[in-house]
């Protein structure tokens, strides 16, 4: 009996979790155009507690993506922006001495804030870009030998652009490694801009945004989001995955252990998103491009060959086994799982 109290418990709260994601990608989707995939992606990078690299060209609505959805959870937010002169003091904040009562006085910087925009942030100097790991791994700052934490939650969307790669700065695979996700925008299509069009004619979307959700609620769904349900052949899937990215010929630098622990908490959101308890192996293959390909390195000779990240680890999902229909599922048929496949 208290199993299937339990069991029930996970299922009201997974519609729960699905029902808080429907809110806050109609919201989003009032501002942005045709993105409902990288809006739902975007979900999963903050109820997993990640962060995101966008990448793609300038002026596709990176920064409106970010301010529509701190706005739908009633969040703080600042956008830097990155360039060769950015110290790190510009981010964190400064300590500065006020005269009228002869102390010194901690002013935040725009780290400071639950959603932050860091517009490309491969023209920021490696000192600017190292400033921003322990914010982005530890959600605290330190300085002046004092730590001080950052709101929750915590969103990191840094940017950058894949095609003017004069006076950048690229990032380290330590630090790519930090983020969740990287993802690429796209432009929209051609009915999707004229909707744009006729949208922002005469008002501005994001300034009639309304919230319609709260950091406790996003707390409290990442908290929730830990409990799903993961069948053992399932999680071993996972890890078979990963590991297979360590052995590959093409591949000099697999997945860390911090990958596959971000593949895990990627996928449980996903799953529960979509208004389910338990992980199904699609959920891993739908997300292993954009959580794991930013991770890889390529040997020389792949890239000589012009071998992408993404057709590498492509090759290794369609040469994964997947695991097949099996009677251990909690209160769930296998069979009955697959048909809810997104």
């Amino acid at each position: 009996m208290e199993w299937e109290e339990k069991k029930a418990s996970q299922i009201h709260t997974s519609l729960q979790v699905q029902e808080l994601a429907a809110r806050l990608r109609r919201n989003v989707a009032r501002v942005i155009v045709g993105k409902e995939a990288v809006i739902d992606l975007l979900l999963v990078a903050l109820l997993s507690d990640g962060h995101v690299l966008l990448e793609d060209v300038p002026g596709i609505g990176k920064t409106l993506l970010a301010k529509a959805l701190a706005r739908s959870l009633d969040l703080s937010f600042q956008r830097i922006q990155g360039t060769p002169d950015l110290l790190p003091g510009d981010m964190t904040g400064i300590s500065y001495f006020d005269q009228r009562s002869s102390t010194f006085v901690f002013r935040p910087g725009p780290l400071f804030s639950h959603v932050v925009l860091i517009d490309e942030i491969n023209r920021a100097t490696p000192r600017a870009q190292a400033a921003l790991l322990e914010a982005m791994v530890e959600r605290q700052i330190t300085i002046e030998r004092e730590t001080r934490p950052l709101p929750q939650p915590y969103l990191v969307l840094a940017t950058q652009n894949p095609v003017e790669l004069e006076g950048t700065f690229s990032l380290p695979e330590a630090q790519l490694d930090r983020f969740l996700m990287r993802l690429p925008l796209g432009y929209p299509s051609e009915e999707e801009e004229l909707v744009m069009l006729q949208r922002f004619r005469e008002v501005e979307p994001l300034e009639e945004l309304e919230p319609v959700a709260d950091a406790e609620a996003i707390l409290r769904t990442q908290r929730e989001i830990r409990r799903l349900y993961w069948q053992p052949d399932v999680e071993r899937y996972l890890l078979t995955l990963v590991r297979a990215t360590r052995n590959h010929p093409a591949i000099s630098l697999g997945v860390s252990p911090r990958g596959t622990l971000a593949l895990q908490r990627a996928s449980a959101a996903y799953a529960a998103i979509r208004g389910r308890d338990y992980v199904l192996p699609d959920d891993i293959k739908c997300l292993a491009p954009v959580v794991l390909a930013h991770r890889l390195m390529l040997t020389t000779r792949a890239r000589l060959q012009r071998q992408g990240a993404e057709q590498v680890l492509q090759e290794i999902l369609e040469s994964t086994a997947v695991p097949v229909e099996t009677p251990d599922l909690s209160a769930h048929s296998w069979r009955s799982a697959r048909s809810e496949r997104p």
